[in-house]
């Protein structure tokens, strides 16, 4: 498979970096170098551009990498995006982007093609035949139904985590992300959702939101109070809005 690709990149040096990189890739191919997003944007709907990967700065004038990405949309029809650029902060814009990954400068020839190869793998997976059709098997008997998914799975940076249900302490709900506190791991998980998208995936008989921030584990509840809960060595706190039903909860240990 080869991958179509530009650079665009308001620093020549950058732009030249990148573009040797592009080219001694055999993978890639290089299909045009812009010195502005402005310039990309009108290569791009040229009605022979024909583009699946754009390595892209952020800090441009006129039209910066986030605009560029944002006017370009989303899509498996859409140009995926890597940026290049020299500040780490714009990670979580890049993230709501949908951008395949992020290289802060100044980096190496093996970090680029370790991005090139995830943009790689990406383009396989989705422009796979869908696989000829066999014949049907004879009927089996009926296998016992399956049972209740036991993974959360979670966009972390720029891949999707398997997280086990029974590894779960709590979860905190913030602006932008949300913190997966777990039985295995001390330092946190940080995924880019939302506490109710999370909520609505997990089993109610388990999992129980008692804050605007926080859902907690009930199994690894060891001890409450009246307004709050002891899990992991960890006091949270029981909200008003949601005494009620954790009240309901409490009168099974009664």
């Amino acid at each position: 498979m080869i991958l179509n690709c530009i650079a665009v990149d308001d620093e020549p040096l950058a732009l030249g970096m990148v573009c040797a990189f592009i080219e001694q890739t055999p993978f890639l191919k290089l299909a045009g170098r812009y010195g502005s997003a402005v310039e990309a944007l009108r290569g791009l709907h040229q009605p022979d551009a024909q583009v699946d990967l754009i390595f892209l700065d952020i800090q441009m004038p006129d039209l910066n990498g986030l605009e560029l990405a944002r006017v370009l949309g989303r899509g498996e029809d859409k140009a995926r995006i890597i940026f290049t650029t020299a500040y780490n902060q714009y990670a979580l814009e890049g993230y709501k982007v949908d951008a395949l990954d992020y290289l802060v400068k100044p980096f190496n020839y093996d970090e680029f093609l370790r991005a090139a190869l995830k943009a790689k793998n990406y383009f396989e997976l989705i422009r796979r035949p869908a696989a000829v059709a066999a014949p049907a098997p004879a009927p089996e008997p009926a296998a016992p139904s399956a049972p209740e998914d036991e993974y959360l799975y979670l966009k972390v940076e720029y891949q999707l985590v398997r997280v086990p249900l029974s590894d779960i302490l709590y979860i905190e709900g913030l602006k932008d992300y949300i913190k997966v506190y777990r039985r295995s791991e001390t330092k946190p998980l940080l995924s880019l959702s939302s506490l109710k998208g999370v909520e609505d995936k997990l089993p109610a008989r388990r999992f129980m939101r008692i804050h605007r921030s926080y859902i907690v584990a009930l199994d690894h509840i060891t001890s409450v109070t009246r307004g709050t809960v002891q899990i992991g060595g960890e006091t949270i706190p029981v909200s008003d809005s949601y005494r009620e039903v954790f009240d309901k909860y409490l009168s099974r240990w009664k």
